[in-house]
């Protein structure tokens, strides 16, 4: 038998799961396809594990038993799906019958531990999947005869791959077949070739989504991308008929992981409103879920209570799902010598989608109520909780300190005030009680509003001493975790499981491990890097539109400079901004205004939103009166903004004081939005852009952001944090666009690539380059012009005069292309055409962001590109392309995207740093002498100022570092509140010299902007003169 057929590579898979998969070879005689069963395997097992039922059913039933079991069976199977019924069974003249029993999770029942070893696991090659046909799907997986996978294999001997399996999935699987019914048959699909493996839960025609399930081109390390690297079978898929299909943890996965996941959305009538729609999911989990949670209960069970274990995965990676999954198998882990290893798991998160979703998933997986126990009320329902002994506590931090006088209260007392000595001793004994118990406590990184002092209540209760206090002012969750694990040191009943995606230096002291030949250093236990979530489609590329200012301006000025390029009147509107005074937040409300209205909003259906990042609460306060003045004075429609801050605001200029609820009026209520209100509304139709200070910069997940405007410094862990809101997909969002007024490009470079893995820099501002490139790609003649039309012609069509054939149309146009491309016999012509097509696709996705382009030839290649790439092979080395462009393509409507690149890809690692001494450290800058005052201001405002100037500036800086009020202001602020403080002092001390240089005093006070220039060099002069109070001690 040749092995480059598809046959062979079947032979194989199935050898290797009879041999090392503890699986049997099926008969295709024992399937029924109109029921989509295996009947007879199923009455095998029944009488096999359930003797004593099966025969008393006989005596009652006889003959027709089988027909009457079968029929009540189907039915079950339709109403409740066929996880449940696997799970739990069905029932049949009022008796249980089970169609499967899983591992316990101890070996203390012998009974239980011989009934999971009589599961009877089945592999049918080329089963007839259409009751009225003859097609045959390549495998089926069953169950004790319940089928509950089913696999198409590809060889690339035959020129197909696991694309072509993904298509036949597609377009020759009726997803109304029985076999094929969502829940009620086959919970999963899989799409093989030898080196990847895709997989989908939900067949839906062209709609069908595949995911990846692959374990990444280099698992465990900071360099890892898509794909799967060598194994030792000599397939690079091996690990999937090995390991994921090997007999216990195929089951395992049935029994702990799969779960429904059911959401409510709000839709488009088509009337003008809205409908709320319930939409199903079946979730199955992904390679690097399931390989982390079984290493992770593997580990422990070996190790036991009090060791810290540090997962760090990237933003789309699902942790959600992750911490369920891990939650549920923590709560009933057993040692090796059958000892329960937590008494208790604790879910430390702020998000109340944690809650929802764990209880669901736990419900399905025990079918038990009261395993999870959510605390929204109070401390005494915390307190509560963990006197009675339940298994899995979602909470928040903040509720920890509270829970002493909870446990009072639980005791009966009123108050601690009022409590007597019988109470407070009831609360003493539940208090010791406690502290006596395992536990595994979760940090979700989406909390983010802990305290420290929270922090340490939560050691303080379940373990003993207390922490030192942080000197951050700002410090976010996992600062906070590490001031607490670092003050206490582990404790031997608690196990800390932290996941993050942005690993600070000192959480890898405390939560990493060093590993066997490994760097020496602490590393995370787990890894699933940013790169591969990207390169798998599970999230945006936030970097590959970035662009400072400079670049932008750079960009629109050379289409108003050059009389060959396209010119236009919002390309001349943004030109004019040839100097972007650093505090004229009136300019950049225009820039960022008209750069939506033109290039954003109509993404996604005009679906799409933007946020803007301000520097501090008081700016976002002046931004949002700006952008309300600028869309009325413009009578600007379909732009509204929110704004986001915390607390109370008061403008020293004014003297006027805000608070959130009070600047967002409800356009449709006219009352305040709640700050709890603020998510849900920003999500609806009515608001496009959100104004944020220190607020939804981690943490918050809204798809339909497609465009940042960053007016504040960023650096480390923050300016990925922030930028990563950006990163979130949705059907028809391309790449988001970033455009930073204040920091750059190398500084952003080096945030993202300790995180990413090794980055270089590409600057795109050329906008004569995609004549350039669409030249070269002619001259290959892989496609005609006539295609490209052909093609534009059905693609460009209306939605409403979109017809099915449509689709067939546009793949006629491609597959001319297609064909020219694989009969190309030169690998490297090849690989230089694919790569010159999708780079042009990525210059004109960029440069279309800015740039308005009205050459009908370029768009039609932009859009017949996208398209096209996908289709032609790729080599082992090239790059990943997503499998969703065609999905995203369909909402594509002369939509533009672009900016400047920062690539971030392989090269040299970048690690990240512990801290070196004890507190903040503010962002390290350039040092400029004061005498840069001067070039600032003459530059800017056309002033003629001369280095006799500066000496006024410096008496200024001189008189206020020896001011006292200064110098506590300074040592007990960081810079942004400093000079909040400062401004008052500065104005005084100037309008004290006047007579010495009237010039610049009057300038200062008569023009707002100039004074604010001059304050900020400054103020950081004054700043950095005065050490900080560690210093002064």
């Amino acid at each position: 038998m040749s092995q480059t057929t598809e046959h062979a590579f079947e032979s194989y898979v199935e050898e290797i799961l009879l041999n090392k998969g503890g699986w049997h070879r099926g008969a295709r005689e024992d399937w029924d396809k109109q029921l989509a069963l295996f009947p007879r395997r199923i009455f095998a097992f029944i009488a096999a594990t359930q003797p004593k039922l099966w025969e008393s059913m006989r005596k009652l039933h006889g003959e027709v038993l089988e027909k009457a079991l079968l029929d009540v069976l189907v039915k079950d199977l339709g109403s409740k799906g066929a996880l449940h019924v696997l799970r739990h069974g069905f029932k049949f003249y009022g008796k249980v019958f089970r169609l499967a029993y899983f591992k316990p999770a101890h070996g203390l029942n012998y009974e239980s531990q011989q009934l999971f070893q009589m599961n009877c696991l089945t592999v049918t090659r080329q089963v007839p999947c259409d009751p009225n046909g003859r097609d045959t799907v390549d495998m089926v997986l069953d169950v004790n005869g319940l089928p509950v996978a089913t696999i198409e294999l590809k060889n690339p001997g035959t020129g197909q791959n696991w694309r072509h399996a993904v298509r036949q999935y597609k377009q020759d699987r009726d997803p109304r077949k029985p076999l094929f019914e969502f829940k009620k048959r086959a919970l999963v699909h899989f799409a093989v070739d030898p080196d990847e493996v895709y997989m989908a839960t939900r067949l839906l025609g062209e709609s069908t989504v595949f995911l990846p399930f692959n374990r990444g081109s280099h698992p465990g390390e900071v360099q890892c991308g898509a794909g799967n690297p060598q194994h030792p079978s000599g397939y690079r898929t091996g690990y999937f008929w090995e390991d994921v299909l090997g007999r216990e943890t195929f089951m395992d996965i049935l029994a702990n992981f799969i779960f429904v996941e059911e959401k409510e959305e709000k839709v488009e009538d088509g009337k003008g409103g809205f409908r709320i729609e319930r939409k199903e999911t079946m979730i199955f989990p992904r390679y690097h879920q399931l390989d982390s949670v079984n290493k992770l209960i593997a580990t422990v069970g070996r190790e036991g209570p009090g060791q810290n274990y540090l997962i760090q995965h990237s933003a789309g990676s699902g942790k959600t799902n992750s911490i369920s999954w891990l939650s549920h198998r923590l709560a009933s882990l057993h040692s090796r010598d059958d000892r329960k290893v937590f008494d208790c798991v604790v879910v430390i998160t702020d998000r109340q989608v944690l809650d929802r979703h764990l209880q669901e998933a736990v419900y399905q997986i025990e079918h038990a109520q009261g395993v999870v126990k959510a605390i929204d009320q109070d401390s005494r329902q915390l307190a509560a909780a963990l006197v009675d002994g339940t298994k899995i506590v979602v909470t928040t931090l903040q509720k920890f300190p509270f829970v002493l006088r909870g446990l009072l209260r639980t005791a009966g007392a009123r108050s601690m005030e009022d409590a007597t000595e019988d109470e407070r001793e009831q609360a003493r004994e539940w208090e010791a009680m406690l502290a006596k118990r395992n536990y595994a406590i979760i940090a979700d990184e989406a909390h983010s509003s802990q305290s420290g002092e929270s922090a340490r209540e939560l050691k303080a209760l379940l373990g003993s001493a207390m922490p030192e206090e942080s000197d951050e002012e700002q410090s976010d969750w996992e600062d906070r975790l590490n001031q607490v694990m670092a003050s206490r040191g582990r404790q031997p009943n608690l196990s800390f499981f932290a996941f993050t995606a942005t690993p600070k230096g000192k959480t890898l002291e405390l939560f990493g491990r060093v590993r066997e030949n490994g760097s020496g250093l602490p590393e995370p236990f787990h890894l699933y890097s940013m790169r591969q979530a990207i390169e798998e489609g599970f999230i945006l590329d936030v970097l590959q539109n970035y662009t400072t200012y400079a670049t932008f301006f750079r960009v629109v000025k050379a289409v108003e400079d050059d009389p060959d390029l396209p010119r236009k009147k919002a390309a001349r509107a943004l030109a004019k901004f040839m100097t972007l005074h650093p505090h004229n937040i009136e300019q950049k409300t225009e820039v960022i205004v008209e750069h939506f209205r033109q290039k954003v909003k109509s993404l996604i259906n005009g679906k799409a939103k933007a946020m803007v990042v301000a520097s501090s609460r008081l700016h976002a306060v002046r931004y949002k009166e700006s952008f309300d003045r600028y869309l009325k004075e413009h009578r600007v429609s379909g732009v509204r903004a929110l704004v986001a801050f915390s607390g109370r605001v008061r403008d020293p200029d004014t003297g006027m004081e805000y608070t959130e609820p009070g600047m967002n009026i409800d356009c449709v209520s006219g009352k305040p939005i709640s700050e709890a209100q603020l998510p849900k509304r920003f999500a609806s139709p009515d608001y496009q852009v959100l104004l944020v200070a220190n607020k939804y910069q981690t943490g918050f997940d809204q798809p339909l952001l497609c465009a940042m405007y960053v007016d504040k410094r960023l650096d480390g862990v923050q300016a990925v944090q922030t930028l990563s809101r950006l990163n979130r997909i949705t059907p028809g969002k391309s790449t988001p666009f970033v455009l930073d007024f204040v920091n750059e490009s190398e500084d952003i470079y080096s945030a993202f690539k300790p995180y990413y893995d090794a980055t270089f820099l590409r600057e795109v501002s050329d906008p004569h380059q995609l004549e350039a490139l669409k030249h070269e790609l002619d001259r290959y003649q892989i496609y005609h012009d006539s295609e490209v039309e052909a093609f534009a012609r059905s693609f460009y069509k209306h939605p409403d005069k979109q017809a099915s054939q449509d689709h067939a149309a546009m793949h006629q146009a491609l597959q001319p292309a297609v064909d020219r491309f694989n009969a190309l016999d030169d690998d490297a012509e090849r690989t230089e055409f694919r790569d010159k097509l999708s780079g042009y696709v990525k210059v004109y996705a960029f440069m279309s962001q800015i740039l308005p382009y009205h050459d009908r030839a370029l768009e039609m290649l932009y859009v017949f590109a996208r398209m096209l790439l996908p289709l032609i092979p790729l080599s082992k080395e090239s790059e990943h392309v997503s499998f969703s462009d065609e999905i995203s393509l369909e909402y594509y409507r002369l939509q533009m995207t672009h900016s400047g690149d920062i690539l971030v890809k392989e090269g040299e690692d970048a690690g990240v740093k512990s801290p070196t001494d004890v507190g903040s450290r503010e962002n390290v800058e350039d040092r400029k002498p004061l005498s840069e005052i001067i070039d600032t201001l003459n530059e800017k405002f056309g002033t003629d100022f001369t280095d006799e100037d500066r000496l006024f500036f410096e008496q200024i800086r001189e008189k206020a570092r020896t001011h006292q009020e200064v110098i506590d202001l300074r040592q007990s602020n960081p810079f942004d509140k400093f000079q909040l403080g400062l401004r008052k002092l500065i104005e005084t001390l100037i309008m004290q010299r006047m007579s010495e240089n009237d010039a610049i005093v009057t300038r200062w006070m008569d023009d707002k902007d100039f004074g604010n220039a001059a304050f900020e060099v400054l103020s950081k002069a004054i700043y950095e003169s005065i050490p900080p109070e560690s210093e002064c001690a």
